[in-house]
C-alpha cells in the first residue's frame, strides 16, 4: 500500500479538491475541547495540542483561533517519503504571495491555505500539474 515517490508522477498526476468549510487553528492550555467537536487534525507539540477545527465549531464554543483557511485535499496517493513534492507546491504558492499549511495524512496531502484565496490555489495546482 506505499504511496507514489516520484516527483515527475506526483505533479502530473494530482488533481485538487477544494473540502467544504472554514477551518481555524488553535491550542488549548489548560482547556479541554468540548466533546461535541471532532477535529479535523490534533497534534501534539511541547507547548499544548493544535487542533485544526471547522471555524462555526471554535465560535460556537467560544474559542480563540487563527487562520482561517480553506482545506485543499490532493487526489494522489503520495509516499509519506516522497522528496520534494510538499516543496515544490509550497514554493509555487509562495510565488503568488500565498502561505500553506500542508498536511500529510497517510493516503492524501492536505493544503490549508488562507480562505479568500482557495480559487487562486486551486488555480496554481493546475498550471503547476500542466507544466509537467
Amino acid at each position: 500500500m506505499a504511496g507514489e515517490t516520484n516527483l515527475h508522477v506526483l505533479l502530473s498526476t494530482m488533481t485538487a479538491s477544494l473540502v467544504e468549510g472554514v477551518y481555524v487553528f488553535l491550542t488549548l492550555n489548560d482547556q479541554q475541547l468540548p466533546e461535541t467537536i471532532k477535529p479535523r487534525m490534533m497534534f501534539q507539540e511541547a507547548e499544548g495540542i493544535t487542533y485544526i477545527l471547522l471555524k462555526e465549531e471554535a465560535e460556537d464554543a467560544g474559542l480563540d483561533y487563527e487562520f482561517p483557511s480553506r482545506m485543499i485535499t490532493l487526489n494522489i496517493h503520495s509516499s509519506l517519503e516522497a522528496v520534494g513534492f510538499m516543496a515544490r507546491i509550497a514554493t509555487e504558492l509562495a510565488k503568488g504571495g500565498m502561505g500553506v499549511n500542508p498536511v500529510s495524512g497517510f493516503f492524501h496531502d492536505h493544503l490549508f491555505v488562507p480562505d479568500g484565496r482557495h480559487t487562486e490555489a486551486l488555480e496554481i495546482l493546475e498550471r503547476l500539474t500542466e507544466q509537467r
